[in-house]
């Protein structure tokens, strides 16, 4: 009989808590501002078109509060200067030093068009925040499958899966806002931010199907790899069960009566209830896919740092968003901020 000692080697994570943050913060901040745009070009006294200052307050909380995180992972926020002296157009992180500072300008452009009442300027801003946004998913999205050592990384289906959920927190934060605003919850048309729920969740669904099927026809290996996963550890098998419950338990409550969407409590639940699937989603992506080694047996153990790293790090975020919605909601009373566009 042999034994047979293995040694595993200490590896500092690559992607630390800010970048749950900020993934989390710039996908809700995508996805409003598409939501902000659609919804400033639909017709006046649509229901679409009265989202519009929830909206708008969404957007503005998100993108003061994403590039925060995303210096914050960066440790300095010096090395943001490295991306615009050392441009290298072949890796997504240096496009995505050009592409964000674009966006949150061209957000900022757009609450204030909206806040001066400039109808058409709106519309215009609104048109180039839909496409900047769309590039914004598309660089988060490929900034992580371009890793290709990682098979639950390189996939098509990880930027549609961030974006789907980043839309389904953007609604959860939606639902969460508008309690502070003039006119509360009551202010939101229910049916549209319903059919706005359901296509998120939907959509989600059909994702999961299709990544499903193209791992079974083996087309994709992430699937075999997230299989192999859920078989061998209990933290993963629980995990995706976790996922799976998380989406029921959304659908069951947004296929409650019209009239409970309104109670304050109700939509709060739903609303956390989406809020927690996406920033879980990203939290599984990022820190527990780190603790999969890429060659060997088992998974590193991660415990998270309590520091500005780790746990005090995501509770500052956190009230820095608190800060800011409750700032927004004071300017909005302050300013009689207007309810639609005239």
């Amino acid at each position: 009989m042999q034994i047979i000692e293995l040694l595993t080697p200490s590896y500092e994570a690559a992607w630390l808590p800010w970048a749950v943050q900020y993934f989390f913060l710039i996908g809700i901040c995508a996805t409003t501002a598409i939501m902000a745009t659609a919804a400033a070009l639909a017709p006046r006294g649509s229901g679409m078109n009265a989202l519009l200052p929830a909206l708008i307050a969404v957007l503005l909380v998100s993108a003061l509060s994403a590039p925060v995180s995303l210096l914050a992972d960066l440790h300095q926020p010096g090395r943001f200067w490295h991306f615009y002296a050392h441009f290298t157009p072949w890796s997504w992180m240096s496009i995505g030093a050009v592409l964000l500072p674009v966006f949150i300008i061209l957000s900022l452009a757009f609450v204030l068009a909206w806040w001066l009442q400039r109808t058409t300027l709106l519309k215009v801003t609104g048109v180039l925040l839909a496409m900047s946004a769309a590039s914004i998913l598309v660089y988060t999205g490929a900034e992580i499958m371009a890793v290709r050592s990682r098979p639950l990384w390189s996939t098509p289906f990880l930027p549609v899966n961030l974006a789907l959920t980043g839309w389904l927190a953007s609604i959860g934060a939606l639902l969460l806002v508008a309690r502070w605003l003039p006119g509360g919850l009551k202010a939101l048309p229910q049916d549209t931010v319903r059919k706005l729920s359901l296509s998120a969740v939907g959509a989600l669904i059909i994702s999961a199907g299709l990544w499903v099927a193209s791992g079974l026809t083996g087309y994709d290996s992430s699937f075999g790899a997230a299989f192999e996963l859920f078989r061998t550890y209990d933290v993963w098998r629980f995990s995706m069960f976790g996922s799976a419950a998380a989406g029921l338990i959304i659908l069951l409550l947004l296929f409650a009566p019209a009239q409970r969407h309104t109670a304050p409590g109700y939509s709060l639940l739903i609303a956390g209830a989406m809020l927690a699937t996406a920033w879980t989603f990203r939290w599984i992506l990022f820190m527990a896919v780190q603790g999969v080694p890429k060659y060997g047996a088992g998974l590193y153990l991660y415990s998270m740092p309590l520091g500005s790293d780790g746990l005090l790090g995501m509770i500052g975020v956190l009230g820095l968003c608190i800060a800011l919605i409750a700032m927004v909601s004071m300017a909005y009373q302050i300013l009689r901020a207007p309810v639609s566009l005239r």
